[in-house]
């Protein structure tokens, strides 16, 4: 892979981190995003988005925030919506000039980053491709066939739609509505950053096997993914106009999301 690391860090950096059920892994999923995210903005911030878990992911991130002098933000869903609306909860909650996300599993070595930075001088998303990826036969056909679909269907030009390592300007972010509720938020991501002719770019990034936790994707989602694509195809480019007014972001209104602000001594 072609590197250049940036070699100045940018004003300001989001990452969020949509978790659900990721008790095992989200500890050391924020510390790896605290300590690259210090080294390469002046100003940042880390995002937990807990999506309703019923384990002790909640419990583990609010002592992560307490001692992370306001770096670290806990934002919750009172029950599980889905990693979609996850996602839309913790963007749209971002503060800062590049919005970065991925998962919580630490499938990804968030250091990465530090390779996207210097191609946000001429594009407005990065997006990345998984290289040897760790998954099974199956999920990795089920992948390329989707990918020349979506390919297709909105044009397009990305190997790996569905890896969950972008980093985008705010202003796409402020632009780009997400919709879906669930694992299509990339494909619409992409989808609609292509609709409204920003400037996409991929670059590969190393993919680990998983160390704890399970995916929460399953076979039994794939025709709902299908359904979900022809459909958002048809809203991308022949909406109605109740379709058509409701394509800037909205954020999630408070009754549906709450931010854990720790006790001051």
């Amino acid at each position: 892979m072609n590197r250049r690391a940036r070699s100045t860090p940018v004003a300001s950096l989001s990452i969020v981190l949509p978790a659900y059920n990721e008790e095992a892994n989200i500890e050391r999923s924020v510390e790896q995003c605290v300590a690259v995210a210090s080294r390469l903005a002046k100003q940042y911030e880390v995002i937990v988005v807990d999506d309703g878990s019923s384990d002790g992911t909640r419990g583990v991130v609010e002592g992560l925030v307490r001692h992370s002098q306001n770096k670290v933000r806990l934002l919750s869903h009172h029950t599980n919506r889905g990693y979609g609306a996850a996602l839309r909860t913790g963007v749209t909650s971002a503060r800062y000039d590049f919005v970065f996300f991925t998962d919580s599993d630490n499938q990804f070595d968030v250091s990465e980053l530090e390779y996207f930075l210097p191609l946000m001088d001429e594009y407005e998303m990065v997006t990345g491709f998984r290289v040897y990826r760790y998954d099974t036969v199956l999920r990795c056909m089920l992948s390329w066939i989707y990918n020349r679909l979506v390919g297709v269907l909105f044009r397009l030009r990305v190997r790996d739609v569905d890896c969950a390592f972008k980093l985008m300007r705010r202003e796409v972010v402020q632009q780009v509505s997400i919709e879906c509720d669930n694992f299509f938020v990339n494909t619409e991501l992409l989808a609609k950053a292509r609709k409204w002719n920003f400037r996409i770019a991929e670059k590969g990034v190393r993919h680990y096997p998983r160390m704890a936790g399970e995916t929460t994707v399953r076979p039994s989602d794939i025709p709902r993914t299908l359904a979900t694509v022809f459909s958002m195809w048809r809203r991308i480019y022949f909406p109605s106009r109740k379709e058509f007014d409701r394509l800037r972001v909205t954020a999630p209104s408070r009754s549906e999301v709450t931010e854990f602000k720790p006790a001051r001594d």
